[in-house]
């Protein structure tokens, strides 16, 4: 291979060439940062004796793996967000994978119907809501953050990034494109300012005061909750878990997808299969705040703690193809203007 790759190793980092397949080892590329990953590969590395290399990527993880196409070390994606596994799959960069253990940890709609990506962890995307200023029962659904009586009192991130956007597709999806663009512009017109920062950073400005309530996904409460700098943000809200009328609540995913080049083939399965399995779903839900897929894992008790809800059914997937128009729709009103 003609370039070097840089891993980040559960070891530490280290940089390695070109690696062929080997019978202890799988190769592991990664949106997630490592050391939410180390409890996860410290278990399977256990449990198998097989290295796991991770290479953690900031962005470009679909042109890196189409720049290296067949001579790709990669035997694993591992990405959050349904789009972003959808890009991977339609770039022709996956290859299908079934397996008895993955059908039984992994629900239908949490997999992709031609077994190309299958779910690891879901998050909902729900509402902060300011302790002092909102009432219980005040909002209940995503309709409801186009009513009138949020003038001026939503705050969120971009509308284009991938969180929204997933959560637009799937309004899309329950409502057709007249209604959802309608609800945008509501949604728009009751913002106490233009989309900005991050999820954590919506929380802080209804800690400040510049608004009552805002998206943002369940996980972020605890993570804000072990940063002491952002304990007193996440006191001040509580989290609610709205609902589309005729629907649950907008869930999203983190994912993993078995690369078409893998040139650990049997190993990455096993990874895959551990990644699913009930041990590694209690690992996730404790180091991740995230809600475990595997039927019949529960949540931390902290996120037990945030109260349940009943997730929308609708597969991912569709979502995913949703996604395109539901961008266009959000770009037409100039969402973030």
């Amino acid at each position: 291979m003609s370039k070097t790759l840089t891993y980040a190793l559960v070891a530490g980092a280290v940089a390695l060439g070109a690696l062929p397949a080997m019978a202890d080892e799988v190769n592991l590329y990664s949106y997630r940062q490592p050391d939410l990953l180390r409890p996860l590969t410290d278990a399977f590395t256990a449990e198998t004796g097989i290295k796991v290399n991770v290479a953690h990527l900031e962005k470009g993880m679909v042109e890196r793996l189409s720049a290296e196409g067949d001579r790709s070390p990669a035997d694993l994606v591992l990405t959050v967000d349904i789009a972003r596994l959808a890009a991977i799959v339609d770039a022709g960069l996956t290859q299908p994978v079934d397996s008895e253990t993955l059908r039984a940890n992994v629900p239908d709609i949490y997999h992709d119907p031609d077994g190309h990506w299958w779910g690891l962890t879901t998050r909902a995307r729900v509402v902060y809501a300011s302790k002092d200023r909102v009432a219980d029962g005040e909002v209940t659904t995503y309709e409801d953050l186009a009513d009138p009586k949020w003038a001026n009192r939503i705050c969120t991130r971009s509308g284009t990034h991938a969180y929204n956007v997933a959560l637009v597709a799937a309004y899309l999806h329950h409502h057709g494109a007249q209604a959802t663009e309608a609800w945008l512009k509501g949604v728009k017109a009751n913002l106490a300012r233009k989309p900005q920062g991050n999820d954590r950073g919506q929380v802080k400005a209804i800690w400040a005061g510049e608004c009552d309530i805002s998206l943002g996904n369940t996980y972020y409460m605890g993570a804000m909750l072990s940063d002491a700098e952002q304990t007193e943000w996440a006191n001040s809200v509580k989290i609610v878990f709205p609902v589309f009328e005729n629907g649950g609540a907008h869930v999203n995913i983190s994912g993993v997808a078995m690369t078409k080049a893998a040139p650990n083939r049997e190993n990455a399965l096993k990874m895959m299969e551990f990644l699913t399995s009930p041990k590694a779903q209690a690992i996730y839900a404790e180091a991740n705040f995230e809600y475990p897929i595997a039927p019949g894992i529960q949540p931390d008790p902290l996120v037990a703690g945030w109260g349940s809800f009943t997730a929308d059914d609708v597969n991912l997937m569709d979502l995913a193809k949703l996604r395109p128009d539901a961008l266009k729709l959000i770009e037409s009103i100039d969402f973030d203007g």
